[in-house]
């Protein structure tokens, strides 16, 4: 989720609590377009504020973490240094509920004179910069310099004047009425939720959703067709949560879903029900990004093997397709053996030249007509029924044995697949490369060296004590169920899908049903139907899995078994890392 004003509210409100009257200790610059602020705040310790306008993720929010910058600073943190370094920060505010901060700051100029400039911040998605202004508004420079040939609405050059852009003319939501919000609303002729954002500054489509949610209107509805009376139960939704922002009652949530973070807000949010609450938005903001840049990392990470994988997996489930359809061809087989049977039984009874016959079948008591070959007696339309039959049969017994091998590969390929959407690390993709080598889909060259693998498998502790462990790969899922388990421990798996192995530690003891449900609600997330709302999950002892020779890594069978239905949900489960 983008920054949206009300991120951008609650953001502001932290800034003012913690940075009136602070002063700017150090000014950096990491990236071309980042800066990162230390800060002396009056209370004592020290700040550090992350700035960042990048246009794909911009950023702003308190963090511990120090960066390293270039050896040579880039001139706009020079230029930031000597105007504003041992500055003083004397206000923070945000235009409207705008995506933009400004942050006014007093320092002493070269003649000893007080002056107060303005480090303007706008976090507004490609758009966004970080803008340096004098007492009159005057741009001194940006991080970013956008000319007329960049955006015809707005110059962000030295020496022009600053001023909010305004390409969409949008309300202020915090001093909308009742009548202005339904007349607004009611004129538009988009869906409901995006009459709400499209209509007002600083607001998301998440949040238009939200309130559709809490006052029980379809979303996607037309926005010219709600009744009166529906809009008042909307504006009165979205008024409580504007009273909300006046006030400052913040209440910083991340989404989760399956276990992932998919979306956060500075205020609660009730169609969501699966959340982790912070303190602070910066805290929430620094763990969101960080999770995220870590998924995408391991995604970017992952691409060469999935390409291979995918490569692989298309054209065998292209083979596979055409197998079974002659192997479908060959169903005729039988009937041409019952044919030529027929014809060695009755063939005396054909007349020479005969185009068909019709004959007694016995093993169904009913009258069957044969196509004959006009020009050879039956006895050799036998004869070649036979050798039909014989050739359809040799087809089917090989295509028998090629489809085996290549569904095989398929499931194989198919939880390599998934080992690598739940890889966490390059130590996780280390070890799925390493399976891929044994595997022959990657041929390893005599000077590739790969890193020592250090993926462990994910371990769980039920709220009971009881130990769980999930391989991440086929790799691990062999160690886990054949060196990890012993004998009487309880081994779980997603039902004919991919997935991970899991292993319930009993330690001798009764394990009670929570932690089978909970072993099953793993097995299930760590599967390929992880999206589902319920899978079917195996579990059985772990004496009764063995490892058939030959066989694809993690390939195990087993001939008696449990089953559940199980949800996906680990959120309550505590990770041991």
């Amino acid at each position: 989720m983008a920054f949206d004003g009300i991120t951008i509210s609650a953001l502001t409100k932290e800034l003012k609590d913690n940075l009136i009257n602070a002063r700017i200790s150090k000014i950096a610059q990491p990236e071309s377009d980042e800066l990162l602020l230390t800060l002396k705040p009056v209370n004592g310790g020290q700040l550090r504020l992350l700035i960042c306008a990048s246009a794909s993720l911009p950023l702003l929010y308190f963090t511990e973490k120090n960066k390293q910058s270039p050896i040579t600073a880039p001139n706009f943190c020079m230029l930031l240094r000597k105007h504003i370094s041992n500055g003083r920060i004397v206000d923070i505010d945000q235009p409207s509920l705008e995506r933009i901060i400004n942050i006014k700051i007093e320092h002493l100029d070269e003649m000893g004179d007080l002056k107060t400039k303005t480090l303007v911040v706008e976090l507004m998605g490609k758009h966004s910069n970080i803008i340096f202004l004098n007492s009159d508004g005057m741009i001194i420079d940006s991080i970013k310099h956008i000319p007329s040939s960049v955006s015809s609405v707005r110059e962000v050059l030295p020496g022009r004047e600053y001023f909010i852009p305004v390409t969409i003319e949008k309300r202020n939501p915090l001093n909308e009425s009742l009548n202005d919000f339904v007349n607004t609303i009611s004129s538009s002729t988009s869906p409901l939720f995006k009459a709400i954002y499209n209509n007002y500054t600083g607001l998301s489509p998440l949040f238009a959703h939200e309130l559709c949610y809490i006052s029980g209107i379809d979303s996607d509805v037309n926005a010219a067709d709600v009744s009166e009376s529906s809009l008042t139960s909307l504006y009165d939704a979205f008024d409580k949560n504007m009273q909300l922002i006046k006030a400052g009652n913040y209440s910083p949530a991340i989404f989760m879903e399956n276990g992932v973070p998919t979306e956060y807000s500075a205020i609660d949010y009730s169609s969501f029900k699966n959340k982790i609450k912070f303190e602070s938005i910066s805290s929430l903001l620094q763990q969101y990004y960080a999770q995220k840049e870590q998924i995408t990392r391991i995604r970017q990470k992952s691409s060469d093997l999935r390409r291979i994988v995918d490569t692989i997996l298309e054209r065998d489930i292209k083979k596979y397709d055409l197998q079974m359809k002659q192997i479908k061809d060959t169903e005729k087989k039988d009937t041409y053996r019952i044919f030529g049977e027929l014809l060695n039984t009755y063939g005396y009874n054909v007349a020479p030249e005969s185009k068909s016959v019709t004959v007694l079948n016995y093993y169904t008591n009913e009258d069957i007509t044969i196509p004959l070959d006009p020009t050879i007696n039956a006895i050799d339309n036998a004869k070649k029924y036979f050798a039909k039959y014989n050739k359809l049969k040799r087809t089917y017994e090989a295509l028998i044995t090629l489809t085996a091998e290549v569904k095989a590969e398929i499931e194989h390929l198919e939880s390599i697949e998934n080992s690598l959407n739940i890889a966490v690390s390059e130590d996780d993709l280390n070890a799925v490369k390493e399976e891929m080598i044994v595997s022959d889909y990657i041929k390893k060259r005599s000077h590739d060296k790969l890193p020592k693998v250090k993926s462990k498998p994910f371990h769980y502790i039920t709220k009971e004590g009881f130990h769980i462990y999930v391989g991440k790969n086929n790799l691990q899922n062999e160690e886990i169920t054949f060196k990890l388990a012993n004998g009487n421990d309880w081994w779980f798996h997603a039902k004919k899908i991919p997935g991970s192995h899991v292993i319930v530690k009993t330690e001798g003891k009764e394990i009670p049903d929570s932690v089978f449900e909970d072993a099953a609600r793993l097995a299930a997330h760590y599967s390929k139907a992880a999206n589902s709302q319920k899978v079917e999950v195996d579990y059985v002892r772990r004496k009764e899995i063995k490892h058939p020779n030959g066989s694809k890594p993690g390939f195990v069978v087993y001939y008696t078994n449990y089953s559940m239905l199980a949800d996906t949900d680990i959120s309550h489960l505590t990770e041991i890392n």
